[in-house]
């Protein structure tokens, strides 16, 4: 029998969502401090996989706070810990990271003032992550929290608000539309040339490779356009039994190179969106998400398939958020 025993269930410490059952949205752990001895995050889990893999299940995140993690190789130690299979840094994803040491990279290094929309990660691509780790290396002065919501009460919020949308979506899927320069962009969250994205300065290789993707290329005086799609607005989510909220009607960031950014998300019969439609969702992840502020130290586990995140722009300095993509 798992020693849940090491591990004591905060509430109150965020203004938690109920998903029903008594389980929690984030559910936050923390080390018992009734036990004579220390108790260290990467023992915790390994003797409490499978209840934990039975909490994100039902609530689809896990914040871990108070353990002893405070560098990024102690938190390349959690991942390793939990028994995940590494997701390799993705060929085809738009954000900037930096490998940092094993399994750990980077969050995106888009400019700290700067917001990043709600998203899955790596939604436009046919393979993604399953779990994601966060881990907080320096905790912000003010703002930079990172935002979570659930994937599958957006969908019902706005199959409810706009059903012939949704519908709509549903039948035609979608297409989203990228510009990549010659050259990495660090200002932009959306910044990566078409040379990092794809790993190689051949025009050749990378159209071989973005193929694989399910991505055309449409090379450009000195960029290239990357057609993504035609996608599925939604996906279900065979393990709960419900349809989910995937796609990147708002956390699909416009890039700087983009000549009609109105092309950037589309019906896929090229049929542009409503132009009301996007602010609407908007408004809605604001009103179901959960505001992280982080604290040194703190882990977030995240289920990819069941909760989008987002980050708020930085206020005060500093801030440096680590991840790690599993299978």
């Amino acid at each position: 029998m798992a020693e849940e025993s090491l591990f004591h269930e905060v509430v109150g410490l965020l203004p938690q969502q109920n998903c029903g059952d008594g389980v929690l949205f984030p559910v936050v752990l923390s080390p018992n401090l009734t036990l004579a001895k220390t108790v260290k995050l990467t023992e915790a889990i390994k003797v409490n996989r499978s209840w934990l893999d039975s909490i994100l299940h039902r609530s689809g995140a896990i914040l871990f706070r108070g353990f002893d993690v405070s560098s990024a190789s102690d938190f390349n130690e959690v991942v390793e810990s939990s028994g995940y299979e590494n997701f390799c840094h993705p060929i085809g994803g738009a954000a900037y990271r930096t490998k940092v040491v094993g399994r750990v990279y980077t969050a995106n290094e888009a400019p700290p003032d700067q917001n990043i929309p709600f998203h899955h990660e790596m939604s436009h691509a046919p393979v993604f992550p399953s779990k994601l780790f966060f881990f907080c290396e320096e905790q912000p002065g003010s703002g930079g929290e990172t935002c979570i919501a659930l994937s599958h009460v957006i969908y019902e919020r706005m199959k409810q608000k706009h059903p012939k949308f949704v519908e709509e979506m549903e039948e035609k899927g979608l297409i989203y539309s990228r510009v990549l320069g010659e050259e990495s962009d660090p200002s932009s969250p959306v910044g990566r040339s078409w040379m990092d994205t794809f790993t190689t300065d051949k025009k050749a290789i990378a159209e071989e490779r973005a193929a694989k993707l399910r991505m055309k290329l449409e090379w450009m005086d000195g960029a290239v356009r990357v057609i993504m799609g035609p996608m599925p607005a939604f996906k279900y989510d065979e393990v709960r039994n419900r349809k989910i909220w995937f796609n990147g009607l708002v956390g699909e960031m416009k890039d700087k190179l983009n000549d009609d950014p109105s092309k950037a998300v589309m019906f896929s019969d090229g049929k542009p969106l409503p132009t009301d439609v996007p602010s609407d969702c908007a408004k809605i992840f604001d009103e179901e998400c959960v505001a992280l502020q982080w604290q040194k130290g703190d882990v977030l586990l995240l289920d990819n398939l069941a909760v989008m995140h987002s980050r708020r722009p930085l206020i005060t300095q500093p801030r440096r958020v680590l991840a790690s993509f599993c299978k």
